[in-house]
């Protein structure tokens, strides 16, 4: 009797560790297809996550593209700009260069010409004093109108001295005497030679004498 209800008592215990293992092997069971089941969201969410990342790295790619090519734009737009005033700038002072040089191209030969103005000058005082034949007088101011017409053409311009107050700019004193007048002290009381200028230029300065 003892024997067999000591086999009873251990076929019970048996029973019942197998009951536990079926109860843990179904348990596992159940989390094993829960797992499974659950795995495609988290490889979709992964995916979508991979994504992300894959098109935040493209757009920062496409961002520093962008910096790089504005930032290239704005080097070659300033190197035009600097080129472009440059080329400007010579273009001005070379056309200036040109005027200038178009204006005072006869200079010399109009500096020579000009004792022959003055030859003119005395030549008709002289004949004027003398008392000479108006024909003559009239012949010979018509070859020196002439020539002083192409002068002025060129850009000569006689200067106007008298009775003005003495310039050092344009006027180069011979000597000095009393003033005839008192509002002619300090100022230009004759003129020896005539100051000439070309397109404004002094070509030549007025030798005078001042009154004081």
């Amino acid at each position: 009797m003892l024997i067999a209800r000591i086999n009873m008592i251990l076929d019970t215990m048996t029973k019942k560790e197998q009951k536990a293992t079926e109860a843990e092997e179904a348990k596992q069971n159940i989390e094993d297809v829960s797992f499974d089941d659950a795995a495609p969201e988290k490889k979709e969410e992964a995916s979508k996550s991979k994504k992300k990342r894959t098109k935040k790295s493209k757009k920062s790619a496409a961002d520093e593209k962008i910096e790089a090519l504005e930032l290239k734009y704005a080097e070659t737009n300033d190197k035009y700009l600097r080129l472009y005033s440059e080329f400007d700038n010579y273009r001005k002072r070379t056309l200036k260069e040109k005027l200038e040089l178009t204006k005072t191209a006869s200079e010399d030969i109009i500096v020579d010409l000009l004792p022959i103005l003055d030859d003119f000058d005395r030549a008709l005082q002289a004949m004027a004093e003398a008392k000479a034949n108006d024909e003559a007088i009239k012949g010979t101011e018509l070859i020196y109108n002439k020539l002083f017409k192409i002068l002025e053409q060129r850009g000569l311009e006689p200067m106007n001295s008298m009775e003005k107050e003495f310039d050092t700019d344009y006027h180069e004193a011979i000597t000095n005497i009393k003033a005839p007048k008192k509002n002619l002290v300090g100022k230009v009381v004759d003129v020896i030679q005539r100051g000439y200028l070309l397109h404004g230029k002094i070509i030549r300065f007025a030798k005078v004498v001042v009154g004081n």
